[in-house]
């Protein structure tokens, strides 16, 4: 298999199914049908800035997993997951449950990629990358799975292969202590980390990013909504304002962030204009419905200095 020139992933991708009508999910009287997971979501965001990317893990032998499959590929995303004959892929359904309140309800307990393993991996693949990226959610499914995240981060660590961490801490898949115990070591492995304002207690019991890069980090990324981000390195603090933008769906804004940053290491820009591209890809995202349908081309990235109701022509 011959190996991208950027980005390497690992995680789960499930089918997500969303009520397109307000109200209790129960009330719905159709679905849409798409996929989601938070790594293939920055895999598909570097491949539109243009770099390759590629995502590792394990899908069921069904047509859940067919779907994911041939939508990575459709989006240029290469799939490296084999077909696990006796496990699911894992689903996942959104209500809107009132204008402002959505809800997620999630079906992997037990899903393929919960068995991914130290031996699904393609190690030459992470070797040959400029980036791995990988996230605090993968560790979450099960021991197999953190076992593969540490595997994945030491075998680019030993190849000086570029380590990415999005903290991504979800409460509903581990308690806050076993979290921090695994994403605190995770992060002094990593050369990025990501983090949104209340996620850096983590991977630092005082929340200090200057205390991750005196562990070995170089940058550490904060993230904070409608506040704008800042990022920290050994150079100083660079800090970057939102774009206004009306949103339509937030999720999906970190993975749009973490992308737009990934491509801007991937393309040699300097800190501010990695940290402005992320912003501007955040924005373009939210502006859509989905979680990575509406992740910006490289071309696309000037449409967050266009005013209300400009027609491009």
């Amino acid at each position: 298999m011959s190996a991208p020139a950027g980005l390497v992933t690992l995680g789960e991708v499930m089918v997500s199914l969303s009520a397109n009508r307000i109200g209790p999910l129960r009330g719905a009287r159709q679905l849409d049908v798409s996929v989601a997971g938070s790594e293939a979501n920055v895999a598909i965001g570097v491949v539109r800035l243009g770099h390759s990317a590629s995502w590792l893990s394990r899908l069921g032998a069904d047509e859940f997993g067919e779907l994911v499959r041939g939508t990575l590929r459709g989006q240029g995303v290469t799939v490296c997951a084999p077909a696990d004959p006796s496990a699911p892929t894992g689903l996942m359904v959104k209500e809107r449950r009132t204008g402002d309140v959505g809800r997620v309800l999630y079906y992997r307990s037990g899903s393929a990629a919960s068995r991914l393993g130290p031996a699904d991996l393609p190690l030459a693949l992470i070797e040959s990358a400029r980036v791995l990226h990988v996230t605090g959610i993968t560790p979450a499914l099960s021991g197999s799975a953190a076992d593969a995240v540490r595997h994945a981060v030491s075998v680019a660590r030993a190849a000086g292969v570029t380590v990415s961490l999005d903290v991504n801490y979800r409460a509903r898949l581990w308690d806050p202590s076993a979290a921090r115990v695994e994403l605190s070591a995770l992060a002094r492995l990593a050369d990025l980390v990501f983090a949104s304002a209340d996620e850096l207690a983590m991977v630092d019991a005082d929340g200090d990013p200057e205390r991750l890069l005196a562990d070995g980090v170089h940058a550490v990324v904060v993230t904070d909504g409608s506040k704008g981000a800042y990022s920290v390195t050994a150079a100083g603090v660079v800090r970057q304002p939102a774009f206004p933008v009306r949103v339509v769906d937030p999720v999906g804004a970190g993975d749009a962030f973490v992308a737009g940053y990934l491509a801007g290491l991937l393309d040699d820009l300097d800190e501010p204009a990695r940290m402005r591209q992320a912003a501007a890809a955040a924005a373009i995202c939210v502006g859509a419905e989905g979680d990575w349908e509406g992740l910006p081309s490289t071309a696309e990235l000037t449409l967050v200095s266009s005013a209300d109701g400009t027609v491009v022509r």
